[in-house]
């Protein structure tokens, strides 16, 4: 239909709560990224997104 509105892209997966601190893991004290994931996230695909969300945070949090 001529009148429909464009669709609003769904937001970026981001574990980012503001708060932006290595501890002395190497991990955010916020999203418990690492650096090195924190620089990647934004050439991550959304599947790769997905699996660090589902996968390796719950993991990370358990060992926290």
């Amino acid at each position: 239909m001529p009148n429909d509105p464009a669709p609003v892209p769904a937001a970026p997966l981001t574990p980012c709560i503001g708060v932006c601190r290595l501890d002395e893991r190497g991990y955010c004290e916020g999203c418990l990224r690492t650096g090195e994931e924190i620089a990647r996230w934004r050439d991550m695909g959304d599947a790769e997104r997905r699996h660090f969300m589902r996968d390796v945070l719950p993991a990370r949090r358990k060992d926290s």
